[in-house]
């Protein structure tokens, strides 16, 4: 056991759950074996595991090194190569999305295959502190990305020209800074939202998503400090830089406003200009107060008077930011995140006040913003909040008035302001709570109108992806994906059977509670050429291999990154858990929202 629990993650900035050395004898080292896997799971003296040690190529030798954290899988070592070195990384669930590639095997990441933009700023602080050149620059955009990006010139050189004069600027922007020491942390990151830049013949060839203005919030020492990173653009599952970050400090640092892409160009394209920003001594205080007020947040169980004095007092200090903030950019950053704060508070602890606040702020952006963006932002999250407040006071039989009155909000923000990033989500909402009452019809309406206005966002797709499904019936189902199994598998290699597709989670009741009738049928129909593809959409592997292992399941099952956001769950706009697809011999789908009771019914017809 104790040899077990000293193997430790190769990097080095990861929570994973220890126990404590007088607990050791209440926990508890297992093998495990199945078709494809075997290794060693070590248990915590609570049942919990700690670690799952596996060897995934039957040679008897660990290859992947997995860490817990509150039983979920937060960091997994991987020898990709079985050279029993490790050469690969990844960050999982409560620690984020990295995945590191360790080419030279000596314990530093070489490559991001995957990582976020607020993971991007967290790595690169801790870069900067530890003066590690080399760890920075895996995080900027290569020469191969850039060139594949489409982006045209000038503004492919000039991010080229500043990528390649990073090196050189990384240690004079240290040497002349105060704010970063090795004792500097990353705290908090801070960014409206990316933006879609569209192909066009003026700055890219390809669609490009890219953050701007992004910030990030550090702190040394008790000391906060705010550092300006500004353009982000996402390459594949990686967010790359493309400048060095400036810290903001003094009263004459010269830091670039905005970027390079989001920039108005008419005519002959033009780039950004420089501008004197600083940090002024108010809004250092202000950042510092914000910081300590954050890190001392009461949980719910600290009461409502608790709940409600942190965030009248957190309004008070953004209020003031925004006050203190130089440009429009700067204040409608700062609201966004006053509303972001206000709105979890009276979705998620029932803070009683938080909508009055709300509708304050809403009404006042209403009347004084020219920033219609802005003023969708905040309408559109006091209506959230509204909603969800109803819905926690109101007695469940007029709750069909207040679900009658949350379609007519949605559609009276959809006609006032029908650009708006908000309403393609309002759209969204509209079509999945029509699609709930039964209202197909309706429901189709608003998932082509959302597809037809806001097709490229995120909502956009999964409304194509839901009138996919909902025109399933009659079609034949292409559907392919990675099995849990190792491999990949497609729909077409059960043409010949009779198929049922389940979409389901470990965590799904629904879904469990099917699975012995499910179960049932299997048994009774598969030698008769009845067979079960599931598509398994919980967050990793390990929670579905788990499951399938405690229940017995013997048919095969597709699992790709991301849950309830992969790519099986957008291609087909899943709503709800289970949603099974019956599918014919001929691979065409029957029943595009079959029941057991639909099987039982449909099954010896379409087996004869």
């Amino acid at each position: 056991m104790e040899l077990a629990l000293t193997f430790k993650p190769i990097q080095k900035d990861i929570e994973i759950e220890i126990p404590e050395k007088a607990d050791y004898a209440r926990c508890k080292v297992e093998v495990e074996q199945d078709k494809k896997t075997s290794g060693w799971i070590v248990y915590g003296p609570n049942g919990q595991v700690l670690r799952r040690f596996v060897d995934t190529n039957g040679d008897n030798v660990v290859d992947q090194w997995r860490y817990f954290n509150r039983g979920l899988e937060v960091y997994r070592d991987i020898d990709a190569n079985f050279n029993n070195k490790v050469d690969g990384s990844r960050w999982m669930n409560l620690a984020g999305t990295r995945w590191g590639i360790d080419r030279d095997e000596n314990g530093e990441i070489d490559e991001w295959k995957m990582i976020s933009a607020e993971e991007v700023t967290r790595v690169a602080i801790a870069a900067l502190a530890n003066k590690d050149t080399n760890a920075f620059k895996t995080l900027m955009i290569t020469e191969e990305e850039l060139s594949g990006s489409g982006i045209k010139n000038p503004f492919a050189d000039k991010i080229r020209e500043s990528v390649k004069g990073a090196p050189k600027d990384i240690p004079v922007m240290l040497s002349k800074t105060k704010m970063i020491t090795p004792d500097t942390v990353w705290v908090r990151f801070d960014g409206s939202m990316p933006g879609l830049i569209p192909a066009d013949d003026v700055k890219t060839d390809k669609d490009l998503h890219v953050f701007e203005n992004v910030m990030s919030i550090i702190d040394t020492k008790g000391k906060s400090g705010l550092i300006q990173f500004g353009e982000l653009i996402r390459v594949g599952d990686a967010w790359r830089l493309t400048q060095v970050p400036l810290p903001i400090e003094g009263e004459s640092m010269q830091v670039t406003e905005g970027g390079i892409l989001m920039q108005p160009v008419a005519g002959n394209a033009t780039l950004p200009t420089n501008s004197t920003v600083g940090l002024s001594k108010e809004m250092q205080g202000l950042l510092d107060d914000l910081q300590k007020l954050d890190q001392n947040s009461p949980t719910p169980d600290k009461g409502p008077a608790a709940i409600s004095k942190y965030n009248t007092d957190r309004v008070v200090i953004i209020e003031k930011l925004i006050a203190a903030a130089k440009n429009e950019d700067d204040r409608a950053q700062w609201t966004r995140q006053m509303v972001d704060g206000l709105a979890a508070a009276v979705q998620t602890v029932g803070y009683k006040d938080g909508l009055k606040q709300l509708q304050a702020i809403r009404d006042q952006v209403q009347k004084k913003s020219q920033d219609q963006d802005l003023v969708a932002y905040v309408t559109y999250r006091t209506l959230l909040a509204d909603y969800s407040s109803q819905l926690q006071t109101t007695q469940s039989e007029k709750l069909r008035d207040v679900q009658t009155w949350w379609l007519e909000q949605l559609e009276d923000f959809i006609k006032k302001y029908p650009n708006s990033d908000d309403s393609a989500e309002a759209m969204l909402q509209l079509a999945v709570t029509q699609e709930f009452s039964g209202k197909v019809a309706e429901s189709k309406k608003w998932y082509t109108k959302l597809v037809e206005s806001h097709g490229s966002s995120e909502a956009g797709t999964r409304g194509a992806g839901a009138l996919r499904r909902m025109n399933l019936a009659g079609q034949e189902l292409e559907l392919k994906g990675n099995s849990l199994a190792g491999g990949s598998i497609d729909a077409k290699q059960f043409r010949g059977k009779v198929l049922l597709v389940i979409f389901w989670s470990s965590w799904c009741k629904p879904c469990t509670e099917d699975l012995p009738q499910i179960q049932e049928l299997y048994s009774k129909y598969h030698s008769q050429g009845f067979d079960i593809l599931g598509i398994n959409l919980d967050a990793t592997p390990d929670l579905a291999e788990a499951y399938t292992k405690q229940h017995k399941i013997e048919w095969a099952h597709i699992h790709e990154e991301g849950g309830l956001e992969s790519a099986p769950a957008r291609d087909f706009g899943v709503i709800s858990l289970p949603t099974m697809f019956l599918v014919d011999q001929a691979g065409k789908v029957v029943n595009r929202s079959a029941t057991v009771s639909d099987l039982k019914k449909a099954l010896p017809d379409l087996l004869k």
